[in-house]
């Protein structure tokens, strides 16, 4: 749970044909929840050119003070420096659960909440602009401080997760809301400046809570109360947040609406005119209202999903980021469970949550940003190297669950999270740079929308109380045969396509040659137009 929300900022990824891969990999590495609708409606943003103007609407010195607060909003509001440690707070004295509770009763409401609020939080995110959605996940951050510190009941705990699912879900409107205050052209500038005032957040947090157990030595109730100051103030920046005049679907439909309008007025004034009968009849053949709905781009975008799947590449990173994500999100949820079981806690200064999270954080921004430099043939071995990083994933799962040391545990854990991050910015960027930013917005957020599902079903069969509630050492072994299991079906997929296109090869001659040379991930040119709809019509609003 900790882990998940830290990733807003850094995993628990959030895309980009202007952006450089760079801004992908700093928003990767952003958090836990990296990945999620967060990573991909930024990312999407940035790798597909808008429609509007290409300089500046605003006021330079507006804009800018404009970007700056929010990057200063997504600082302070990353800042929890008791989070890394909720699991220790609530099986501590202090509250006295059990592990059985937290495992199989309190944690898995944080998916089944995340997964009710997902879609209507993506919605309501464009159709409101943004600010009331942040607003909404700072009241959130509030009560869930609040709950820790005065709640004592099982209830209570269940509904403190409830509401940290609320603020996953909200996590979309910051990393969409920075695009709405410039120009296309400052995209690939902004996103990175938004994502590292996040990184920079997580990273801040985690090594203050740890400063503040190991060298201060405050208790875990001290460490809550200092988290809801943060919070606190994070929500008071939200409500002075400026309010956005344009978003990615709604209200750009509405603009749309009313300049087609004021177009066909002015021909139809400038016709009646000339013409006076032809304008009549052709008045008479317009279609009907009723029929418009086909023209909406929100309509025409999930119409389209369907030709998407179409697209081996698209398909292949799009199962990566549903199987993929669901598995590490899994082992976010449970970890910090897993690390007090093999090493309980006696004393405060003896848990170092916060530093192994802190470590996570600076290894998985090394990662994705060594991802942008990686040049390779992706037609050819994107399933390989897929296979061989989860192979890997699955091993270190076994190892935490098995091992009785808690600094092999800490060292998997690192290490899982690196190899995961170090995938995302080229999903992101296989998915992203053949759509436009509204299409690209969509596929991400089905796809962090099946995983939460697919996440949801397994903690209800293994980890509810009213499935097998197992112990989450034996949580583990199943996370690991997940993953050997993706494991299997990637190493086979990997070795059809290697085969088909050696076979492939000496027919094609030089131009398979060719056309199979190492690229790099950048992004597609500024100037490259989006990607038509299959009926002809652009997904541009």
């Amino acid at each position: 749970m900790v882990a998940e929300d830290a990733a807003e900022s850094g995993d628990r990824s959030d895309a980009e044909k202007e952006m450089d891969l760079k801004g992908l990999e700093s928003e990767a590495a952003d958090g836990h929840l990296d990945k999620d609708v967060e990573t991909v409606v930024s990312a999407s943003e940035a790798l597909s050119p808008s429609d509007a103007p290409k300089e500046e609407t605003l006021d330079p010195r507006t804009w800018k003070w404009a970007v700056i607060f929010l990057c200063f909003y997504g600082f302070m509001s990353s800042i929890r420096p008791g989070e890394p440690f909720i699991t220790p707070y609530l099986l501590s004295p202090e509250k006295n659960f059990t592990r059985k509770q937290v495992t199989n009763e309190i944690t898995p409401v944080l998916t089944y909440s995340y997964m009710a609020v997902l879609v209507p939080a993506f919605l309501l995110t464009d159709l409101l602009r943004y600010k009331p959605v942040l607003v909404i996940q700072g009241i959130s951050l509030v009560v869930i401080w609040l709950i820790l510190l005065l709640g004592t009941s099982l209830l209570e705990m269940q509904l403190m997760e409830f509401f940290y699912g609320i603020t996953m879900a909200c996590r979309v409107a910051y990393s969409s809301y920075i695009f709405s205050l410039v120009s296309p052209v400052l995209y690939q500038r902004v996103a990175g400046y938004s994502r590292s005032a996040i990184l920079l957040g997580v990273f801040t947090s985690s090594v203050l809570g740890q400063l503040c157990l190991s060298l201060g030595n405050i208790s875990f109730y001290t460490l809550n109360a200092i988290s809801l100051g943060f919070v606190s103030f994070g929500l008071l920046l939200s409500m002075c947040l400026p309010w956005p005049k344009r978003s990615l679907f709604f209200n750009q439909l509405r603009n749309k609406e009313q300049r087609e309008l004021a177009a066909s007025a002015a021909a139809k004034s400038e016709l009646d005119q000339m013409k006076p009968k032809e304008s009549e009849s052709s008045s008479a053949a317009a279609p009907c209202s009723a029929s418009r709905w086909k023209d909406f781009v929100l309509v025409q975008m999930l119409l389209e999903v369907r030709n998407v799947v179409k697209k081996p590449n698209l398909r292949l990173w799009s199962l990566w980021w549903v199987f993929n994500s669901t598995g590490y999100y899994l082992v976010l949820f449970y970890v910090h469970i897993l690390w007090n079981k093999v090493y309980p806690a006696t004393e405060n200064k003896n848990v170092y949550n916060g530093g192994v999270e802190a470590a996570s954080t600076l290894l998985s921004a090394a990662t994705s940003f060594a991802a942008g430099y990686v040049k390779i043939r992706w037609n050819v071995w994107s399933e390989l190297v897929i296979a061989v990083i989860t192979a890997v994933q699955a091993g270190l799962l076994l190892l935490m669950g098995t091992t009785d040391n808690i600094w092999v545990c800490y060292a998997s854990y690192v290490l899982f999270r690196g190899f995961y991050q170090f995938l995302v910015p080229i999903a992101t960027y296989q998915i992203a740079s053949s759509l436009t930013k509204e299409l690209c917005a969509l596929v991400f957020g089905i796809n962090t929308f099946l995983g939460t599902i697919l996440k949801s079903i397994i903690i209800l069969i293994f980890a509810d109380k009213r499935g097998l509630a197992l112990d989450v050492q034996s949580q583990f072994l199943v996370f690991f045969i997940y993953f050997v299991l993706i494991t299997i079906v990637y190493f086979v997929c990997a070795t059809v396509v290697i085969i088909r296109h050696y076979r492939n090869q000496p027919r094609e001659g030089g131009v398979a040659n060719d056309q199979a040379s190492p690229t790099e991930l950048s992004p597609m040119g500024v100037n490259s137009e989006p990607e038509p709809f299959s009926n002809g019509k652009s997904a541009q609003a």
